[in-house]
Parts: C-alpha cells; structure tokens; sequence
C-alpha cells in the first residue's frame, strides 16, 4: 500500500481560517503546524478555526500535539472551540482516545466549504528543522498532550521523560 506524504494546507477568508491535513501527517511537519498556531494566536478578526482531516489518512501523536496547541492558542479569543472534521475511523478514534473532545468540536459530516475557500486553499511549505529543534517541538507537543488528561500523561510520559534527558545531555 502507497502511503501519501503529509502536506498542509490553509485559507483565511471572512474570519474563518482552515488547516487542512492530507495524507500521513507526521513530525515532519510540525514546525509548519508550530508556525500556524502562533500565527492564529496573533490574527485580528479571527472568528472560527476550522481543521479539516477528511484527507488525512494518519497524524501522529507529536502532529496532534500542536493541534492541541492551535486550540490553546485561540483559547478565549473565539466564541466557539476550533472545529475538527475527520471522516477516516482511525483519525477519528486517535482524537477521541487523545480527548480532543473537550478542546475541540469533532465532526464526522462532510463539510460544503464555500468555493472561496476551496480556491484560497494553499500548500504550505514544509518549515525545516534541526535535529534539536525537532526533539524541542516533539517535546513540547507531548507536553501539550500531556496536559489534555490522565491516559496521555501515563502514555506519553516515558517519552517525555527520554526527551527531556536527551535535551540535557545535548545542552551539557
């Protein structure tokens, strides 16, 4: 079986921004998610953010790390949660396991998106990182999933744990 690489894609249009996930989504492009959330953090006249799956056919655990950060970063600015639309049972499964559910409203229907934003939609180019600047963003976004609920921290704690003596070592 081929497996598509990740790429990301966003539109803003009327107060409403859209990240949109294709193919297997991984660590990769986190930097690319990283720069989203803090862009979203600092948008003036963002009214809903809406992130759409439906093509994703995997995201792992470091790319649902800065999801959850896109939701803290629009936190209080927006009067409903960020939307997540995600058709694939998989996908699906892996947001409710994580409890993106109390962060996130989750959708499995298919979504009409206006021919507007269809056609503003743009790849984002993948931002390069370092292996250091990897593992601090791989660290952050365990961290994040971490504080979600207790069945992440138990899950991702080790990992955590090994991350954060890899960085120390690295910094001696």
């Amino acid at each position: 079986m081929l497996i598509e690489e990740g790429r990301i894609k966003a539109a803003f249009d009327s107060g409403v921004f859209v990240l949109k996930l294709c193919g297997d989504v991984r660590l990769t492009l986190c930097a690319t998610l990283d720069t989203q959330a803090q862009r979203l953090a600092e948008t003036p006249g963002l009214q809903a953010v809406m992130i759409d799956l439906r093509e994703a056919t995997n995201v792992d655990s470091t790319a649902l790390g800065f999801l959850a950060k896109v939701a803290m970063a629009v936190k209080g600015r927006l009067e409903q949660p960020p939307t997540i639309i995600a058709n694939n049972p998989d996908v699906r499964q892996m947001l409710d396991v994580m409890g993106f559910a109390r962060f996130f409203t989750l959708m499995e229907a298919p979504l009409k998106q206006s021919a507007t934003l269809n056609s503003s939609m743009e790849d984002l180019p993948a931002e390069p990182a370092d292996e250091e600047g990897l593992r601090d963003r791989i660290l952050e976004a365990h961290r994040i999933l971490m504080h979600m609920n207790e069945h992440n921290r138990e899950q991702f704690q080790p990992l955590v744990e090994m991350l954060e003596a890899q960085s120390t070592a690295v910094h001696k």
